[in-house]
């Protein structure tokens, strides 16, 4: 099928940068501190002069356990230089460090700087790294990878600059605590199929984790661990039968269309709306003018699982739902049927986890799910658009899974 590449997401949430969240101390507390440095490690510090710039935290950093079989700790890093005009900054090396330790858990030089951004750098050559014009801003959005069992207290951040007349800058003993708190453990949100975790944690390019919402003069990243779910076929394909392209489809070719959506957890609804008409696949949309959940979830609901954990299920199918307002709902109940409703190109489940029952000045949380499979990796929603395209064989063997968080490009089964 020729056709020209297509997008499924929703709108992404961008608007200027306003302010900023939990800032981070110009250096680690005493109990962080690294080991004192050899005579090295002093030389190689006294070549550098102190950077001019401000970096803090967006929200905590919380460790997780991946579908990867690794740990991990996602979180946002904004740098805004106030170095001089006539001498402009480049980011060309972050070092971090867990607790005391003195070698790093990850360093990242030039164009693996640059790749941190939630979209490439438009000037400069990032494989030299991160320009940061004063008075800009720029934010990193680390992925980092854990030793096995690690639990650090605090992640320290070392950034080495240059100029553009070729001095060299650091900013050192940035430092991070880290929230100690396991990630809540819920149920599937779907049951059985195949189901493609689209647009999913682990990837700072998506519409989800690169879009951090600017409102009431705060920052936040609502989406930071969302998963868009697409049903598939036994063949991975997202729609049934012949199209001349995927925006000829409708709803009822897809998948998913129309599948139970499940409560995660026991709860209590505490927002929700139904009423909203059915979209039509890859059909054009408008920018909302604000970001809310009646402005993007199109059909939605939001329940309260725990004390300030609310699970949120945007995009259902109009008069599908089952739940309302103030009723309590009991894990894996059907609260709906998943729909293409609101922000949403094609039919698929938003689901994401947050600390508010708004989209709005809420963080994203980390969760894992109970049990699931996983059948397949490093899939995209684009790749699997083309009803021609020949099933491939994954690579191993499926792998069951117990409290882990599906990463993006997934495919997954439920119990």
């Amino acid at each position: 099928m020729k056709s020209t590449p297509v997008r499924i997401r929703a709108v992404r949430m961008g608007g200027a940068l306003l302010s900023l969240g939990l800032s981070l101390s110009a250096s680690a507390p005493a109990a962080a501190r690294p080991s004192t440095p050899d005579a090295g490690s002093r030389q190689e510090e006294a070549a550098f002069h102190q950077a001019q710039v401000e970096a803090r935290i967006l929200f905590a950093p919380r460790l997780l356990d991946g579908s990867d079989g690794q740990r991990h700790a996602a979180y946002e890093l904004r740098i805004t230089s106030f170095q001089s005009d006539e001498d402009p900054l480049k980011l060309v090396r972050v070092r971090v460090f867990a607790d005391r330790a003195a070698i790093p858990l990850e360093t990242l030089e030039g164009g693996a700087v640059a790749s941190l951004l939630g979209q490439p750098p438009q000037d400069g050559d990032p494989r030299d790294g991160v320009a940061i014009p004063s008075g800009r801003s720029r934010t990193l959005f680390l992925w980092l990878t854990l030793p096995p069992g690690s639990q650090p207290h605090v992640l320290r951040h070392e950034l080495d600059f240059q100029t553009s007349r070729g001095a060299r800058q650091r900013a050192a003993d940035i430092a991070a605590p880290v929230v100690q708190a396991a990630p809540i453990r819920i149920a599937a949100p779907l049951r059985g199929g195949r189901w493609l975790a689209a647009e999913g944690p682990g990837n700072q390019r998506s519409h989800h984790w690169g879009g951090i919402v600017a409102i009431d003069g705060t920052l936040s990243d609502p989406q930071r661990f969302a998963i868009d779910w697409f049903g598939l076929d036994d063949g991975d394909h997202p729609f049934r039968g012949a199209h001349d392209s995927p925006a000829s489809t409708i709803d009822e070719d897809w998948i998913g269309y129309g599948r139970d959506v499940l409560a995660v957890a026991d709860g209590v609804v505490v927002d929700a709306r139904d009423g909203i008409a059915n979209g039509k696949p890859l059909a054009p949309q408008e920018a909302p003018d604000d970001l809310t959940n009646r402005t993007l979830y199109g059909n939605f609901v939001v329940l309260r699982i725990a004390p300030g954990v609310y699970a949120h299920y945007a995009h259902m199918q109009s008069g599908s739902l089952a739940v309302k307002i103030g009723q309590q709902v009991r894990r894996g109940a059907v609260i709906g049927h998943l729909g293409q409703t609101g922000a949403a190109g094609a039919p698929h489940l938003h689901f994401h986890i947050s600390d508010r029952p708004t989209f709005e000045r809420s963080q994203g949380l980390p969760f894992v799910i109970d049990s699931f499979t996983l059948l397949d990796r490093g899939k995209t929603i684009e790749g699997l658009l083309d009803p021609t395209r020949p099933l491939s064989r994954p690579a191993s063997p499926p792998k069951a899974y117990r409290a882990a968080m599906p990463l993006d490009g997934d495919i997954v089964t439920f119990p």
